[in-house]
């Protein structure tokens, strides 16, 4: 009945209306049409590439079968329980082959990988690293050591997407330089290991390859940017991982897994052959470090990172190898501490385990002096501003010809969103809710590129004023909160304010490394009931539910030193890893 009356309204109309609405017809038509069929190939090139992620899992189960059929008394349980250093000892008086090891590793990978959703794919020219490493004359420190890497790593004959779908056509041609460092230390890089979808979350997820979760409770996310490692490494299926941290993209995997994380001063690593995340964005360094199941396994890592094939391939790094007098010092340490940095309040757990650590390290003869960073919500608001320091721009290009992560979807309505309503809502909600004001005209972006400048210069000066009073205070290092235990998932794309406590580092570009120290506790989950937060707002009450019913889960603490002073960061984060065990151990 409706058809008709509209057909009989449109032969009452003149000759040119019937035209106008058959050209509006043809082009709603074809503008859904196009978007049907630009949506139909995105999904099927994620599906092609899913496909490629499973014959590469199919090549190694080959593989696996063939040196099992070849080696059938390997006991591959004994090797897994090796710690890294212990490892190495015995590959170097050849008491296990690399073949040996190799497939040990990656028999667990796959199992892990089946359960957590954490490898991207594996590399299946492992036979030819194999080969070469038997033809190189000096072996090197990390000889026969299989190693995985975050996926946008580069890797010659392999995508880095950052789990972007315009990327999945363009392969590398040639390895990066940390993977080239790798090799040439004996390394056997055996896998890619999942990321978020632009690498900007600590949830772990994409349309490509899926969500990974937590091992200690698949409930929980295994934190991001650099989720696929944290969750390979302490499932067992690595015993090295490389990651990158942008604003904790390390240490919160880290930290939320349960293993040790260090993110180095960002101009001692290069990123040669690392696909970045934002386009063209310098104010707040990208960095890539070694993620592990213990200290001691990052400290060979750096040392090995740090050699005459870095400098080479990259003169833009400083030749400065690691520093063994500082490590090894057996002298008092003048340690800065904070408990909470006045933005973000930590839950009941981040604030225990940090006093607990700070009661060990004194009990040592190490003096602990209170320290309090200066107006962080100054420097978070720099964070944002930094990271969409075009309002938004390049991250929103980077969705074209993409399926959003729904984990993402609050971040990208932030980025799409037109400045005049980012103002507009951020006016709004200044009565009611000031630190989310702040947060949302933070990410409208400069007025003009004479106000960027001016961001920098502030961001500049903020960093004096930190280095001024850790100089005032005769720091030698500093330690504080960690954010964990791990989140619920969902919840870190609903808000980045926590990480409060991983972004200054990044932004001041300090070394940072983490390091687990205890448990969730039954007291803590029941203290936990009655945080309320600085603000009792929206974020507060987001985050006292993302991280409930976490009894049992890893929790962390948080080592920083001045740049380029890597070397004294990891001394205590060694010292606090020995002080928890024997204090465990009592």
């Amino acid at each position: 009945m409706m058809q008709e009356k509209v057909l009989e309204f449109l032969e009452q109309r003149p000759p040119e209306w019937r035209l106008v609405a058959s050209a509006g017809c043809v082009l709603a038509a074809s503008f859904f049409g196009l978007r049907w069929r630009k949506r139909r190939q995105i999904q099927k090139r994620m599906e092609e590439e899913r496909k490629r992620r499973a014959e590469s899992e199919r090549h190694m189960r080959r593989e696996l079968r063939d040196f099992h059929k070849q080696n059938p008394a390997v006991d591959s349980k004994k090797i897994l329980e090796l710690p890294l250093l212990e490892l190495i000892e015995k590959l170097k008086d050849d008491s296990l082959t690399p073949e040996t090891v190799l497939y040990s590793y990656v028999e667990k990978a796959l199992e892990v990988n089946d359960d957590l959703n954490c490898v991207t794919v594996f590399l299946t020219d492992c036979k030819e690293q194999l080969k070469n490493l038997r033809a190189e004359r000096v072996r090197g420190p990390l000889y026969g050591v299989p190693v995985t890497i975050k996926e946008h790593v580069g890797y010659q004959g392999h995508p880095s997407t950052c789990g972007l779908v315009q990327y999945l056509d363009v392969l590398d041609k040639e390895d990066s330089v940390m993977v080239s460092v790798l090799k040439k230390q004996g390394a056997i890089v055996f896998a890619k290991t999942n990321v978020p979808q632009t690498l900007l979350c600590y949830e772990t997820s994409n349309p490509i390859y899926g969500l990974t979760v937590n091992p200690h409770n698949r409930a929980k996310g295994a934190g991001g940017s650099s989720g696929g490692e944290g969750a390979l490494i302490v499932a067992g299926g690595s015993i090295l991982g490389i990651g990158t941290d942008l604003g904790g993209s390390i240490r919160l995997p880290s930290s939320f897994c349960g293993i040790p994380g260090f993110k180095p001063t960002p101009e001692r690593m290069s990123l040669g052959g690392v696909r970045s995340c934002i386009d063209g964005m310098t104010a707040v360094p990208l960095c890539i470090g070694p993620m592990a199941r213990d200290v001691d396994s990052l400290v060979l890592s750096m040392k090995a990172f740090w050699c005459d094939k870095m400098f080479h391939l990259d003169p833009s790094i400083p030749p400065i190898c690691f520093n063994e007098e500082t490590f090894s010092s057996i002298s008092s340490l003048r340690i800065g501490y904070y408990e909470e940095d006045g933005y973000f309040q930590p839950n009941p757990g981040m604030r225990r385990v940090l006093l607990e650590a700070k009661q060990l390290l004194e009990a040592a003869g190490h003096q602990l002096v209170p320290f309090r960073p200066p107006r962080v919500n100054t420097i978070y608001e720099m964070f944002i501003k930094a990271m969409v320091g075009d309002g938004g721009r390049t991250l929103a290009d980077k969705f074209n010809n993409n399926v959003v992560d729904p984990n993402l979807a609050d971040s990208y309505l932030m980025y799409t969103m037109p400045r005049v309503l980012k103002r507009l809502l951020g006016f709004l909600l200044r009565p009611i809710f000031p630190r989310i004001s702040s947060h949302i005209y933070s990410a409208c972006g400069p007025r003009s590129l004479k106000d960027h400048w001016a961001e920098r210069i502030e961001l500049e000066d903020y960093r004096d004023e930190f280095i001024r009073e850790w100089r005032r205070l005769s720091l030698d290092v500093v330690l504080c909160p960690m954010l964990s235990p791990a989140f619920n998932i969902g919840y870190p794309g609903k808000m980045l304010a926590p990480l409060s406590y991983t972004m200054i580092y990044n932004i001041l570009r300090f070394p940072a490394g983490v390091v687990p120290f205890g448990r969730v506790t039954a007291e803590d989950e029941e203290e936990l009931k009655r945080h309320r937060g600085y603000n009792n707002d929206p974020w507060d009450k987001l985050f006292k539910k993302a991280v409930e019913d976490g009894l049992g889960m890893p929790l962390s603490v948080q080592c920083a030193a001045l740049p380029y002073q890597d070397e004294i960061c990891l001394r205590l984060m060694k010292e606090i890893e020995t002080l928890h065990s024997r204090h465990l151990k009592r």
